[in-house]
């Protein structure tokens, strides 16, 4: 089991893995490709919250995510990492989808009818109780 990584250690992991990554108020936003990686920010023993983002036609933004995910989440440690991955393969004809992994709780959903069509990847700590979502 991967210990727990604060913020500023996962976006380190993530720009050691060539990464590009800038700070947006209260996350800092890891980019390579398509796919980009939000962390939250804050003093928490781990991120609150880890999302993957791709936009563009669901298929290519989800294709982008799927190829990085597992990568991903071995750098956050997040220790269901095999598991959520192997969960968001089952997702791609889907809109929205729900399923919680330890002490993660994932949410999936495709935007394709708007003006930023792509495909999210939320991941939520359960057990954070203070400051765990951006104001």
């Amino acid at each position: 089991m991967a210990p727990d990584l604060n913020a500023t250690q996962v976006v380190s992991a993530l720009s050691g893995a060539g990464y590009e990554c800038t700070t947006d108020v209260a996350y800092a936003i890891c980019r390579m490709g398509a796919a980009a990686v939000w962390v939250l920010t804050g003093d928490h023993p781990r991120p609150p919250v880890v999302s993957v983002h791709a936009l563009g036609p669901v298929d290519v933004a989800w294709a982008e995510i799927s190829n990085s995910l597992a990568r991903i989440l071995e750098l956050a440690h997040v220790n269901q990492g095999a598991e959520i991955a192997a969960w968001f393969e089952q997702q791609k004809s889907r809109p929205v989808a729900q399923q919680t992994f330890g002490d993660w709780q994932a949410d999936y959903s495709a935007e394709v009818d708007t003006d930023e069509p792509g495909v999210h990847l939320t991941l939520t700590d359960k057990l954070c109780t203070t400051r765990c979502q951006a104001e």
